[in-house]
């Protein structure tokens, strides 16, 4: 399931590539594909305020999902993405030779979307991505830099006494400073969230906890032990 997020090369493509990206996010927006909602509001100020609904319903042309694309290149317009490709053929970098991974989205099995939404959004502090389907059978949460991917399944996937007996973890998930793991501790503490283990210096240097969702799944959170 994809999650309409990195719908754009890391490294910069070139204009025929650039011109296919913004013909897709064409399609998905006719295609009234939610997930595009998202991303459209992030990148076009005009649409800053207008929730997904409203996006989806309002007229979006070829360039407007032009100048969508230049924006995510870090350029005002598609006429200024264009005359940032024109690089002479000589001062043209090698291509390059070795992908490179930007990023992981861990996904969790859960049994109702919209009760997790409301978990890790009111509880851990992160927000709502976006929801997919009718009713939802998938959504997206992000905090900071981590992004967690939420499929909905009708039964849980791990036995729940296994999981706790052997302590198998969903994700782990870090902060850079002592300082910052225990303000994060305190946080959900104070958010009256289920711990599986509170904080606890490790004899490997860290300081980490671990928090419960609604479905089981097992979240570590983990940061250095010292400044």
């Amino acid at each position: 399931m994809p999650t309409y997020d990195l719908i754009v090369e890391t490294f910069m493509p070139n204009l025929e590539n650039l011109k296919k990206q913004a013909k897709l996010i064409l399609r998905w927006h006719r295609e009234r594909h939610y997930p595009v909602a998202a991303q459209i509001r992030e990148h076009l100020p005009r649409f800053q305020k207008m929730p997904d609904s409203e996006i989806l319903a309002a007229s979006f042309r070829l360039g407007d999902a032009q100048e969508m694309v230049a924006r995510q290149q870090g350029f005002d317009s598609w006429q200024a993405l264009k005359t940032g490709l024109s690089t002479p053929p000589h001062e043209a970098k090698s291509p390059q030779s070795k992908a490179t991974i930007v990023c992981a989205e861990p996904q969790l099995f859960v049994t109702d979307i919209k009760r997790s939404c409301e978990f890790y959004c009111e509880k851990l502090g992160f927000a709502l991505v976006f929801s997919y389907g009718k009713p939802p059978y998938y959504a997206q949460v992000s905090r900071d830099a981590a992004r967690l991917n939420l499929r909905c399944v009708e039964r849980p996937v791990i036995e729940s006494t296994f999981r706790d007996a052997e302590g198998l973890l969903s994700v782990s998930m870090t902060v850079a400073t002592a300082k910052e793991i225990k303000l994060l501790f305190l946080e959900f503490q104070a958010a009256g969230v289920a711990f599986r283990q509170t904080l606890k210096k490790q004899p490997w240097g860290a300081k980490n906890f671990v928090v419960r969702d609604p479905d089981g799944n097992l979240l570590l959170f983990a940061g250095p032990a010292v400044c």
